[in-house]
């Protein structure tokens, strides 16, 4: 059953990432419903209303006896915008749940422990690590009361993101541009600075079609700001942060329900955010291509000898258009 149980599970993590950046403060959930004979009976996804296990019941007429809720975390026990997911599942008679990662969130926790209460059996850890990983930003909020911030660097072969006239659109292809609007709209927030938005007074906003509401666009720094900079249009709402303290910007993004961050700051602030431990993976698009001189996308971080190096984890790397793309993990 563990290989029914591994292949459900992929098709319900597959299903969460269709909810992101439209749950909110909430997890993305996937939910897939199997008949005895492992036959798919149902599926679902949170996206910001129901849900994945309510959306995945309610698709249906019917469930089979003998029927298993495969689902991405554990159903939860409380009742907030929706009534517990637990509730649902006893009441449509499905005979097991089997998830991957446990809630961790006090108040929602205890779903597993009801479900069996009402003789359910139960299976937990099913690909977990992976589960974990698709939700990092919801757990990175729940278990380090922060979200989860993502630098995202456009640069040349040799770590240029201007050339030495300030010159930098653009350094990456239009494949690579379009790929960053949908990492745009996996993100709650977008992130620069002051001197970024005067700089190059960017939409942040992603260039798609996608008629759900945009990220919140968010500017840190001190410096005045002309009221026709794009980030003041009404395409999507804007905080402005007047502060250095990233204490301050991670509160202020925590009372907005923000759990995922995709930073398009330059090298001030991204080298800052990268010094106090609040960068937490990097994107890094690649340009086949070599300046010499200009502006490097990180500065000085202190850093003289080559043992005191800061190493990354490599997530993912592949190719995009002509450019390489490369996913690190700052830290272990």
């Amino acid at each position: 059953m563990s290989d029914l149980y591994d292949d459900a599970m992929r098709h319900a993590l597959s299903l969460a990432l269709r909810g992101e950046g439209r749950t909110g403060s909430n997890p993305i959930v996937g939910a897939v419903i199997i008949d005895s004979d492992g036959q798919l009976v149902a599926e679902g996804f949170h996206a910001g209303g129901d849900h994945a296990e309510v959306v995945a019941i309610k698709s249906v007429s019917s469930i089979p006896a003998g029927s298993t809720i495969v689902v991405t975390l554990e159903p939860c026990n409380h009742t907030g915008k929706t009534g517990p997911c637990v509730d649902a599942i006893i009441a449509a008679g499905i005979s097991r749940v089997v998830y991957a990662v446990t809630d961790p969130n006090p108040i929602a926790s205890g779903g597993a422990e009801r479900l069996r209460a009402a003789g359910i059996e139960v299976v937990s850890g099913i690909l977990e690590p992976a589960a974990r990983f698709f939700n990092r930003a919801w757990l990175s909020v729940v278990e380090r009361n922060r979200p989860l911030f993502i630098w995202k660097i456009a640069a040349t072969l040799d770590g240029k993101t201007a050339a030495a006239d300030g010159t930098s659109q653009w350094i990456t292809s239009e494949t690579s541009r379009e790929f960053v609007s949908l990492l745009r709209r996996n993100s709650d927030a977008i992130l620069i600075g002051t001197g970024t938005a005067l700089a190059d007074n960017p939409s942040l906003v992603p260039h798609d079609d996608e008629d759900i509401k945009n990220p919140l666009r968010v500017v840190m720094g001190n410096r005045e700001l002309p009221s026709d900079l794009q980030i003041f249009d009404d395409r999507a709402e804007l905080l402005l942060v007047q502060s250095h303290s990233f204490e301050i910007l991670s509160q202020s993004l925590l009372e907005k329900g923000v759990k995922q961050v995709f930073v398009e700051a330059g090298s001030e602030l991204g080298t800052a955010m990268l010094q106090a431990g609040y960068i937490d993976e990097i994107m890094l698009f690649q340009a086949p291509t070599i300046l010499g001189s200009g502006r490097n996308f990180v500065s000085d971080l202190g850093i003289s000898t080559l043992t005191d190096r800061m190493d990354l984890k490599i997530l993912a790397h592949r190719q995009i258009g002509n450019d390489l793309f490369t996913h690190m993990k700052v830290g272990k």
